[in-house]
């Protein structure tokens, strides 16, 4: 179903079109409120797979929620590695850390080539930057993440490996083969700084979106929750 809205030189031309249909075949021309719907109607079913105002298309919903989440999945894993030292969990998470990257930057280019999406209500102006923001928040996270982790790793000798295939391999002391030599220390530390500070934005801005959705759809009851689960909304 083609769910993209008109522009108004498509809607224009659409109902210029439709008037002239009308006369040229001699029937009574339909009140405006019927025309809307016959063009809005008349332009349905063209195109599956670009965002509508009352649809998304099957790859957005799909992509939001594979990033999502892995992404959640990733921090929680993160924050249970930092807090208990289990090591036996980082070439885990490393290996979906790489892969969700560039998932991550497909949803991106997806994106790009959709077009940013329609809000399913109306809002106060600031919630609507507000939601940008955040919206922002997390997609430059999504990708920040797995860089600063990867050149962290990388950097500081560990190796990068994704189920066992080498992408960068460690860099093992000499003197001591349980234990690895950074690359380039300082630049590992920064990348180990990075990743933290991107993980905590994550959380809040993880929080924040979610606090959002249920706004949408508990108290605004808008269809914005019930659009990104894959279901069509009235209009």
């Amino acid at each position: 179903m083609f769910d993209e809205p008109l522009s108004p030189g498509e809607r224009g031309w659409g109902e210029g079109a439709s008037v002239l249909f009308f006369l040229l075949d001699g029937r009574q021309m339909p009140d405006s409120r019927s025309m809307m719907a016959l063009v809005k109607n008349g332009n349905r079913g063209q195109d599956m797979n670009k965002d509508g105002a009352d649809k998304f298309a099957t790859a957005t919903v799909v992509l939001h929620w594979l990033v999502g989440i892995s992404i959640i999945g990733l921090l929680a894993v993160g924050i249970y590695m930092e807090e208990t030292k289990a090591y036996a969990l980082y070439p885990l998470h490393k290996s979906f850390g790489v892969l969700i990257f560039f998932v991550a930057v497909a949803r991106i280019l997806w994106r790009i080539g959709n077009g940013w999406p329609v809000p399913a209500g109306d809002h106060q102006r600031w919630e609507h930057l507000l939601a940008r923001a955040i919206h922002w928040l997390l997609i430059i996270g999504t990708v920040l993440m797995p860089i600063s982790g990867f050149l962290m790793s990388s950097l500081g000798g560990h190796g990068v490996a994704v189920f066992g295939f080498e992408l960068v391999p460690p860099n093992p002391d000499p003197a001591n083969p349980d234990k690895v030599v950074a690359h380039n220390e300082m630049l590992a530390g920064l990348s180990h700084q990075v990743h933290g500070a991107a993980g905590v934005t994550m959380i809040v801005a993880l929080l924040l979106h979610v606090a959002g959705a249920l706004k949408h759809h508990v108290i605004d009851k808008d269809g914005t929750l019930r659009r990104m689960l894959g279901a069509r909304i009235s209009g």
